[in-house]
C-alpha cells in the first residue's frame, strides 16, 4: 500500500509537469488498487467477530395491533429482500404465515452470501414504525412495532447436542404464501425442543425429510445462540450490567407522517429519504452499527 502511494504521488507530480497518458493509467489504475485494499481491511476490522463470515437466519414478529403490524412486518420483509437482491445474496423463506387481512404473522429465511449475518446481526431488535394508517377510516395516525432476530446459521464445524428424546416432530400442511409452491401433502415440519420451548418450522420444500433436516439446523442454530446468550448474562452479572433488551427499546424509527425521518437511536444517523429505506438502501445504517461497535471494541 505505502509503495502504491508514492507511486501515485509521483506520478501526480509528473502529471502537473506534464501530461502523459501512460502515466495517467498507471495512476488511475494505482488508485484503484489502493480504494480496494482499503475496502478489504475495513471490511476486515468490521467484520472480525467470530461468526460474522456465517450464513444468517433472520425471523420477524410483527407486535401488538392486528393487521396494522401484520402489514408493517410484511413491508420489512420488502425491505430486507430489496436489500439481499442489491448484495446478490440468496435468501429462502423457510416459514412464513400469513396475516388474517393483509401482511404477516410472522417470517423466517436464510441468507447466503458474503458476511451475510456480519452485515445483518445490527438488525436485531425492534423496529418502529408511525404513519397515517391505511387501514383505519379514521386517518388516524399509529404507531407499530415489529420485532427482527438475526442468528447466525450454524454450519457443522459447531458441535452442538440434541437427544432425540427431548423433540416432539409434528407434520402438517403448508400454508405458507411465502415458500416457492404450495405443499400437496402433509410435508411441512414443526419441531418442539421441550427443555427449551423452542419451536421451528420448514414448509418450503416438498419433501418431509428435507424440511425436517433444515429444521434441526434452525433449532441446532437457536440453542447455540441461547448458550452464547446465557455465558453472555453470566458476565453481564459480574459486571452489574443491565440487559437493554425489551419490547419497548426500539433500535429505530421509520416516521412517514406528520413528517418522513428514518432514524437509528443507536448511532443517531438518520435521512428523510425513507423510500429509499424502505425499498432495501439501508446501508448507512449497517456500516454506522458496525462503525460504532468496532469504536465502542
Amino acid at each position: 500500500m505505502e509503495e502504491k502511494i508514492e507511486t501515485s504521488k509521483t506520478a501526480l507530480e509528473l502529471l502537473y509537469i506534464e501530461y502523459d497518458d501512460s502515466i495517467y493509467k498507471e495512476l488511475l489504475n494505482n488508485l484503484n488498487y489502493i480504494s480496494s485494499q482499503l475496502e478489504l481491511i475495513e471490511t476486515e476490522l468490521l467484520l472480525s467477530e467470530k461468526f460474522d463470515s456465517y450464513p444468517a437466519i433472520v425471523t420477524i414478529h410483527p407486535g401488538a395491533g392486528g393487521t396494522e403490524s401484520h402489514d408493517w412486518a410484511e413491508m420489512l420483509f420488502r425491505m430486507y429482500k430489496k436489500w439481499m437482491d442489491s448484495k446478490s445474496f440468496e435468501y429462502k423463506v423457510i416459514d412464513y404465515l400469513p396475516g388474517e387481512e393483509a401482511g404477516i404473522k410472522s417470517v423466517t429465511f436464510t441468507v447466503r452470501g458474503n458476511y451475510a449475518y456480519g452485515l445483518l446481526k445490527g438488525e436485531r431488535g425492534i423496529h418502529r414504525l408511525v404513519r397515517i394508517s391505511p387501514f383505519d377510516a379514521s386517518k388516524r395516525r399509529h404507531t407499530s412495532f415489529a420485532s427482527v432476530d438475526v442468528i447466525p446459521l450454524i454450519e457443522e464445524d459447531v458441535q452442538i447436542e440434541i437427544n432425540i428424546k427431548d423433540l416432539k416432530i409434528e407434520t402438517f400442511r403448508s400454508s405458507s404464501a411465502g415458500g416457492q409452491h404450495v405443499n400437496v401433502t402433509d410435508s411441512a415440519v414443526r419441531i418442539t425442543h421441550i427443555p427449551t420451548g423452542i419451536i421451528v418450522s420448514c414448509q418450503d420444500e416438498r419433501s418431509q425429510i428435507l424440511n425436517r433436516q433444515i429444521a434441526m439446523q434452525v433449532l441446532k442454530s437457536k440453542l447455540f445462540e441461547l448458550e452464547q446468550k446465557k455465558k453472555k448474562e453470566e458476565i453481564d452479572k459480574v459486571r452489574g450490567e443491565k440487559k437493554d433488551i425489551g419490547w419497548g427499546n426500539q433500535i429505530r424509527s421509520y416516521i412517514l407522517q406528520p413528517y418522513q425521518l428514518i432514524k437509528d437511536h443507536r448511532t443517531n444517523i438518520e435521512t428523510s429519504d425513507v423510500n429509499s429505506v424502505l425499498n432495501g438502501e439501508i446501508d448507512l445504517f449497517i456500516k454506522g452499527y458496525l462503525e460504532k461497535k468496532l469504536t465502542k471494541s
